[in-house]
């Protein structure tokens, strides 16, 4: 800690002695605290600066240091002061983003929404992301944005309520509409602060003449800049790798050339294995025998399902295995030799539970921008992801809802998420994903159309699935919901490609768009009667009962 931790007093009062570093004074306006921070910021030398609301008291500087101590880049208690669920705007945009939905206050677990009356960050946050925009006119509104966006840039950001005292409490603040729209301007661009404008207005339209005029003045704005990412890629091959075996655990169907060649790239792991778990649900009598013996080099254990279920295999897998780590992989990925290495080096790196890499999808064009970039991760492939194992303890296994349906890993991604755990997407840990034509949930025919899919075939509509409603219903209030359904129906008519295409999606998305509404609202019955009977989500440590070692 020679470096020093910066103390910015924000509001009236002298601040009290602070042994840890320098101490600078700012008002509470947004506009006097950028000021304040453009004007220190150059020369300072210190590892950290805390931004501290003179109401909260004398900041501890032991609990100080015990943050910083931690793995991340930015503490703060935003959610223990009130900001749980706050802008409301953001749900007419990210309705379901799995960090839209904020983890229990009185843990430790990822969160952006940042309040700046109790925020420790490091200065490389602030020197390369900016701190909050002068444009706001509440603080609490700055310091929203301000975590959005360092989150975004990939910024790794932990919730610690602990940090502001353990009797701070605050109720919600009021987010001036203004702001509101100010937040979406600068986070989303026009066309999605109009959306969410016209949103507004639909369910309280005596708001459309405020609405309308705030949106005029915002828009007006310069939107900022987006930020450049936070850090290059982590998991370096050669570097400091996580203590600990790993378990490789591959659930298969009817796949078996696709899984041979996945094996043949195992073999030249840089990091071996110690047991390589295949939980195989082929139909008996299309099953194979001789995987194992055809791999003798290789530390297999092969395991069958008699009845193919996506859940219940990997749930077999994982009770069967012995390694501290479980790297979850299709049975149509291929892979790169230091794949294993770079996950190892990737969860030392960050001291993270969660190592989640990117999968280049076959035929579905260049990856998305947020995909390019390392930072906390809201999404949980298990195609590519490699975990602490005994984290599971606190999450649970596979919910047996998503047996024969779509999103089973982001509903364990949300269980780990909301448990607290550190989730991190390293973009430069790449798998090829083959998106074979046949077995896997296409058995079950889910994932027939895809969201890829949909935006290149004139007759794919890319509908939400039972198990996806039942994902987002459990997860996300009924208002939520309903936005989430809106971007499905505005999703139909999307497509990529010429004009002319454009125009025929568009025309077809029209017609069909009854039979769009129809099929979301009976997909949405049957979620709701999911909910009735799930979730049943086996604690870990359950015996596998169900699969029989060959």
């Amino acid at each position: 800690m020679s470096a020093g931790i910066t103390l910015v007093w924000i509001g009236d009062g002298e601040p009290p002695p602070w042994s840890v570093g320098p101490t600078v004074r700012a008002e509470e306006r947004p506009s006097a605290l950028a000021e304040t921070i453009e004007r220190e910021l150059p020369r300072s030398q210190a590892e950290a600066w805390l931004f501290w609301d003179g109401n909260l008291g004398e900041p501890d500087p032991v609990r100080v240091q015990e943050a910083l101590s931690r793995p991340g880049d930015l503490w703060h208690a935003g959610l223990r002061l009130g900001l749980s669920g706050l802008p409301r705007g953001i749900d007419y945009v990210e309705p379901t983003w799995m960090l839209n939905r904020d983890p229990d206050s009185s843990i430790e677990a990822t969160s952006w929404r940042v309040s700046m009356r109790a925020c420790l960050v490091r200065m490389d946050v602030l020197r390369r992301l900016g701190g909050p925009r002068p444009e706001f006119r509440t603080l609490d509104a700055a310091g929203l944005e301000f975590g959005h966006r360092c989150i975004g840039a990939g910024a790794l950001m932990r919730h610690v309520g602990w940090l502001a005292g353990e009797s701070a409490k605050a109720e919600p603040p009021e987010i001036p509409l203004e702001d509101e729209l100010r937040f979406l301007h600068q986070r989303f661009g026009k066309r999605w602060t109009r959306w969410s404008v016209l949103r507004m207005a639909s369910s309280a339209p005596w708001r459309a003449p405020a609405l309308l005029a705030a949106l005029g003045r915002v828009v007006r704005e310069k939107r900022p800049p987006a930020p450049p990412p936070l850090r290059a890629g982590v998991g370096v091959p050669g570097a400091r790798r996580a203590p600990g075996s790993v378990t490789v655990l591959i659930p298969t169907v009817d796949r078996y050339p696709y899984l041979e060649k996945l094996l043949g790239q195992l073999r030249a792991q840089t990091v071996r294995p110690l047991e390589i778990v295949i939980v195989d649900q082929t139909r008996e009598d299309r099953r194979r025998a001789d995987l194992a013996s055809r791999f003798p080099d290789l530390p297999i254990r092969v395991f069958t399902l008699d009845r193919a279920g996506q859940c219940s295999s990997r749930n077999v897998g994982i009770e069967a295995s012995r390694g501290d780590f479980l790297l979850f992989l299709d049975d149509d990925d291929e892979v790169p030799p230091d794949l294993i290495e770079k996950h190892l080096a990737a969860l030392e790196a960050l001291g993270s539970e969660v190592s989640c890499g990117v999968a280049e999808e076959d035929g579905a064009g260049p990856l998305p921008e947020a995909f390019l970039r390392t930072r906390a991760s809201d999404v949980f492939p298990t195609n590519n992801s490699m975990i602490r194992k005994r984290i599971l303890a606190s999450s649970g296994l596979f919910d047996l809802a998503y047996d024969r349906g779509a999103r089973a890993d982001a509903d364990l991604g949300m269980r780990l998420y909301l448990a607290g755990n550190l989730m991190v997407l390293n973009a430069d840990i790449r798998v090829l994903h083959r998106h074979a034509p046949s077995g896997g949930l296409r058995t079950h025919r889910a994932r027939v159309i895809t969201y890829a899919s949909s935006r290149s075939h004139l007759l794919h509509r890319h509908l939400p699935g039972t198990t996806e409603m039942y994902l987002a219903k459990r997860y996300f209030s009924a208002r939520q919901v309903r936005e989430a359904l809106w971007h499905s129906a505005l999703g139909t008519f999307s497509l990529r490609g010429s004009r002319l295409r454009r125009v025929a999606k568009a025309g077809l998305a029209m017609i069909l768009l009854p039979h769009s509404v129809w099929a979301a609202s009976r997909r949405g019955r049957a979620a709701e009667a999911m909910l009735r009977q799930f979730p049943q989500i086996p604690p870990y440590a359950q015996s596998g009962r169900a699969a029989r070692a060959m």
